[in-house]
């Protein structure tokens, strides 16, 4: 299903955050502005973005085998195949996912967000995370919020600033999912990068791009509520639930995956 968002104009002499991380995925969907912040951060933030990535599809494979067969995907970006919703689907065909993102360096790629199983359906809004309200009512019209939701913020609660309180965003976000519902989360750190500190925040700044990496004791607050699935909140090499165990190693972000009780 197409969600037929029109087309905005893209300003492609500015870095957008959905596009450096396309870059940093080895994606072709970015330009100069965004390859120059890319190439101002560490050489091993390519790999973390790999490993967060990996996280993703470990997640959504476990939940989808378990019964979760809802998914919104809030801060989607530029699609790197496999998408989240091939993954639920091709576990479950009849998954449902909403893939949701503001910037508009995204809306040209959303129709390969929407390569949906016969079965199934996948739909994308353009819309604001931070209006957690119109979110919540566009997805309403999508997804049943009466049977479990995967509510997903990956890799996106970092580029939200402290006075536009995160924290809030996700309780909103969170208080009408369903019980059985689940939040998949992952958020940029230093921890694992201490000879890091303040070098990723100054390569985004010198691209007009607020970054705003936070500590474990910083990400554990938007869990609050909610039962933490084993192995807790850990970093994104640690998450694992099946199957073989990833390669370890430090990955940048710190993740993990809460049901609502």
């Amino acid at each position: 299903m197409s969600a037929g968002v029109p087309h905005a104009r893209i300003d492609t002499s500015k870095p957008r955050p959905a596009r450096v991380y396309d870059w940093l995925l080895g994606g072709k969907d970015n330009h100069s502005a965004d390859q120059e912040v890319g190439l101002e951060l560490p050489e091993e933030t390519r790999g973390n973005a790999a490993r967060n990535r990996a996280f993703m599809h470990r997640a959504v494979a476990w939940l989808a085998r378990n019964g979760v067969h809802q998914f919104l995907d809030i801060g989607s970006g530029i699609p790197t195949e496999p998408n989240l919703h091939q993954i639920a689907q091709a576990i479950v065909p009849t998954a449902r996912v909403v893939y949701v993102d503001s910037d508009p360096s995204v809306l040209p790629h959303a129709d390969a967000l929407l390569t949906s199983t016969p079965e199934g359906f996948t739909d994308f809004l353009h819309a604001d995370a931070r209006r957690p309200a119109t979110v919540l009512e566009l997805a309403g019209e999508r997804l049943d919020f009466a049977r479990p939701i995967a509510l997903s913020l990956l890799a996106m609660l970092h580029f939200l600033p402290d006075d536009e309180d995160p924290y809030n965003m996700v309780r909103t976000l969170v208080g009408e999912l369903p019980a059985g519902s689940y939040l998949v989360l992952s958020h940029g750190t230093a921890d694992q990068h201490p000879e890091w500190k303040g070098k990723i925040e100054a390569a985004y700044e010198k691209g007009s791009i607020p970054l705003r990496l936070r500590s474990r004791s910083e990400v554990e607050p938007f869990f609050d509520g909610l039962d933490l699935v084993a192995p807790g909140l850990v970093n994104a090499t640690e998450w694992f639930r099946e199957g073989p165990a990833p390669a370890p190693g430090r990955s940048g972000f710190h993740a993990g995956v809460a049901r609502v009780p």
